[in-house]
C-alpha cells in the first residue's frame, strides 16, 4: 500500500512553499492595513483600526482575537508543568525558549553539585498524569514570565514598540539576508539584471525600515509626555 501512495513533497520545497505563502499572505494584510487606513485617516489612523475610535462596537471582536493569541502561543514557553502552563498564559514569546536554554546550561556548568538545579521530580498531577519537574526551572522561568508580563503591562506605547521592533527586524532578517544567501547559492553574477534588481529591492526596503524606525522613535517620544503606568497610550 506504500507503495502505491504517492511521496510527499521535500522538506525543501515544502518550507519554500510555506515561507512563500506566509510571507505573501503578511504583506498582503499589512499594506492593505497600513494603505487603508492612512487613506481614510491620514497622520489621525489609530494604531488599532478596531478600538482606535471613541466606539466600544468591536470590543467583542477584539477579545476573541486576543484569545486565539493566547491558544496559539501558549507552547511557545514549552512549559513542563501544569503550575508554569498556568503563569505562561499572560504573555508567550517564542524567542524565550533559547533564552532559557542559556541560562539553564550556564548555571548547570557553574554549579554542577546543585541538587537544586540538577534533580528532575517526578510528581503526579490527577486528570494530567506523570510529570518530570525540575524546580530551578520552574523558579527560574515563572520568575521571568512574571517580570517580562509586568513590564508589558507597565509600558503603555504598544504600537510604536511594536514599530520599532519590526522595523529594526524587517530588513535584515526578510530582505537582506535572505536575498545575500539567495545570490551566494545560485552564484549569481554581480552587476547582471536580476543581482541589481535585487539589491534594488535590498535597498527601497532599507529606506522603509529606516523610516518606518523613525516614524516609531517619534511616536514613543510624542507618547513619553503623556505617560502613565498600567494605561494604554497606543
Amino acid at each position: 500500500m506504500q507503495d502505491t501512495l504517492k511521496s510527499g513533497p521535500s522538506k525543501i520545497k515544502a518550507m519554500q512553499k510555506a515561507t512563500t505563502v506566509a510571507i505573501s499572505i503578511t504583506t498582503i494584510f499589512y499594506v492593505l492595513c497600513g494603505m487603508i487606513g492612512y487613506a481614510a485617516f491620514g497622520n489621525k489612523a489609530p494604531g488599532n483600526l478596531l478600538t482606535g475610535f471613541d466606539s466600544d462596537k468591536w470590543f467583542w471582536l477584539v477579545n476573541v482575537a486576543n484569545v486565539c493569541v493566547a491558544v496559539h502561543l501558549i507552547g511557545a514557553y514549552q512549559v513542563t508543568t501544569f503550575t508554569q502552563a498556568l503563569v505562561c498564559i499572560r504573555l508567550m514569546q517564542v524567542l524565550a525558549q533559547p533564552f532559557f536554554q542559556f541560562v539553564e546550561t550556564k548555571c548547570a556548568n557553574k554549579w554542577p553539585e546543585s541538587g537544586f538545579i540538577k534533580t528532575t521530580y517526578q510528581i503526579h498531577i490527577p486528570m494530567f498524569g506523570n510529570y518530570d519537574v525540575n524546580f530551578f526551572r520552574l523558579v527560574w522561568r515563572s520568575v521571568y514570565v512574571l517580570i517580562t508580563s509586568l513590564v508589558a503591562i507597565i509600558l503603555p506605547f504598544f504600537n510604536a514598540f511594536l514599530g520599532l521592533i519590526g522595523a529594526v527586524a524587517f530588513w535584515p532578517l526578510t530582505v537582506f539576508f535572505p536575498i545575500e544567501m539567495y545570490i551566494k547559492q545560485t552564484k549569481m553574477r554581480r552587476f547582471s539584471f536580476t543581482w541589481l534588481c535585487f539589491e534594488a529591492l535590498s535597498l527601497f526596503c532599507l529606506m522603509i525600515s529606516l523610516l518606518a524606525a523613525a516614524a516609531s522613535i517619534h511616536d514613543l517620544v510624542v507618547s513619553a509626555k503623556i505617560f502613565m503606568p498600567f494605561k494604554s497610550v497606543s
